[in-house]
């Protein structure tokens, strides 16, 4: 039995990011208000409890504060000011009212902080760097790995953000959001189990600051 489907069966792709280019898809920025930054990291904090109240000012130190860019009538990209660099660094982003998410090269240059984290078996890497949504089997199949369910609690609920690693690799390959909790992912092991938002080699990755 085949543990991943076929390119043709398998969930559409990613296209948040896919094409983006910050020179034409940015529309408007605005500096962050300090209430408006305590509320982001909150909401960062109970997507990603291992990240503490100490990580989260390492991060995202209150000055400068960040800087939010919109893009498209959805989507909120959240930018660290480098005026070394003469632009922004695209940090976090966020899609409608979904979870807060890192940007891959945020995670890849503080390796060791702990994000709410899970890893496909290395049969889905190939359709990951597509831009493929993680079907269930990726994350059942040996080599997977999810946070455990403890007897009622769900280690991941649908709706959660969370670092999308791969089996043999050490750094992440992308993020997204559950579209149902580890258990029903583990229950029905079909399907398509996290919906891509961002990975390796889009546009987003391609983008090192923004004017």
């Amino acid at each position: 039995v085949l543990s991943h489907p076929t390119p043709s069966l398998q969930r559409r792709t990613s296209t948040m990011f896919k094409k983006f280019d910050p020179s034409e898809d940015v529309s408007t920025s605005t500096q962050v208000k300090a209430s408006v930054q305590r509320g982001i990291k909150s909401q960062i904090h109970a997507s990603h409890p291992n990240l503490g109240e100490a990580v989260l000012d390492e991060l995202l130190p209150k000055k400068p504060p960040l800087v939010q860019y919109k893009i498209g009538p959805h989507l909120m990209l959240y930018c660290k000011q480098s005026p070394d660099k003469g632009g922004d660094e695209p940090v976090f982003f966020q899609h409608r009212d979904g979870p807060i998410l890192p940007t891959l090269k945020f995670v890849h240059t503080y390796p060791k902080v702990e994000f709410t984290s899970v890893t496909v078996d290395k049969g889905a890497i190939p359709f990951l760097l597509g831009g493929a949504n993680v079907m269930c089997p990726g994350l059942t199949n040996p080599g997977g790995e999810m946070p455990a369910d403890v007897e009622e609690k769900n280690g991941l609920e649908k709706g959660d953000g969370v670092v999308i690693y791969a089996e043999g690799k050490e750094l992440p390959l992308a993020v997204g959001m559950m579209t149902m909790s580890s258990r029903d992912v583990r229950k029905k092991n079909k399907g398509n189990g996290i919906e891509v938002s961002h990975f390796l080699g889009d546009g987003l990755w391609l983008t090192e600051e923004i004017q």
